[in-house]
């Protein structure tokens, strides 16, 4: 296989595993998908090495190692289940290396496949949900609605402006723990903690607390840490701005 080739297939299987890492796939996900990758256009020995923050992947002995580095990630299920079809296509030899590279650059121009005012609207749905589920009472149902879509349009505007992840989620729980707060003072809600718990479920990272679990499962011990802390850290910003309000009033 000529070195140009070569090149191509490893730029192919970093890509596919950029766009994954980026939007929420596990760590063995990752590896598994570049591995298969590399495995359809010939090369059987790739390997690669998948943090939170970069991806190291190596052919061979000789080919020079390449590094991609990870400095943001979201959850975007659909991008990943987009680079996983591509995968199997490819796999089936149903695409040559230069249809699966264009495709993948494809997928990773996709925007969200959720609108934002819909993510609001369905974060907001589910804050008065959540209350429910919490033993909440109905009367409560609109004040959590309304405090769970404040908190949840305002972490998605704060992240937008200040690219510190954690910083948002502070600032959204800080909203919803005011809103709430003012809404029970004006006699619209009665429960407060229970507004302030349903409205800040939406931004509990879920996903991230699933995923440092499997890796660990995995073996990805490294992985599984990392992502663990970083569920930690939020789950901490989240009860800052909680703890922020209820020191103010």
């Amino acid at each position: 296989m000529q070195m140009t080739q070569t090149h191509e297939i490893m730029d192919v299987c970093l890509l596919a595993g950029k766009i994954m890492l980026e939007n929420g796939a596990e760590t063995y996900r990752v590896e598994d998908t570049m591995a298969r990758l590399a495995a359809s256009y010939g090369i059987n020995d790739a390997q690669s090495y998948v943090t939170p923050t970069g991806i190291i992947f190596s052919v061979d002995g000789l080919t020079p190692t390449k590094l991609i580095r990870i400095s943001e990630r979201t959850n975007n299920l659909d991008k990943v289940a987009t680079v996983n079809s591509i995968s199997r296509k490819a796999s089936e030899g149903c695409l040559s290396i230069k249809e699966a590279s264009r495709e993948l650059k494809g997928a990773e121009k996709l925007g969200h496949a959720t609108p934002i005012p819909l993510q609001i609207a369905a974060a907001a749905i589910a804050s008065g949900c959540f209350l429910i589920m919490f033993q909440g009472g109905w009367g409560d149902f609109i004040p959590a609605f309304i405090s769970g879509g404040l908190g949840f349009a305002g972490m998605i505007y704060f992240h937008h402006f200040v690219k510190i992840k954690f910083f948002a989620e502070l600032l959204a729980s800080f909203i919803i723990g005011l809103t709430a707060f003012l809404m029970v003072s004006i006699g619209i809600g009665s429960e407060l903690d229970k507004i302030i718990i349903g409205s800040v479920m939406p931004l509990v990272p879920g996903v991230v607390i699933t995923n440092a679990v499997r890796d660990l499962m995995a073996g990805h011990l490294v992985s599984g840490l990392s992502k663990g802390a970083e569920a930690l850290i939020t789950a901490f910003a989240i009860g800052t701005g909680i703890a922020v309000v209820f020191a103010i009033y």
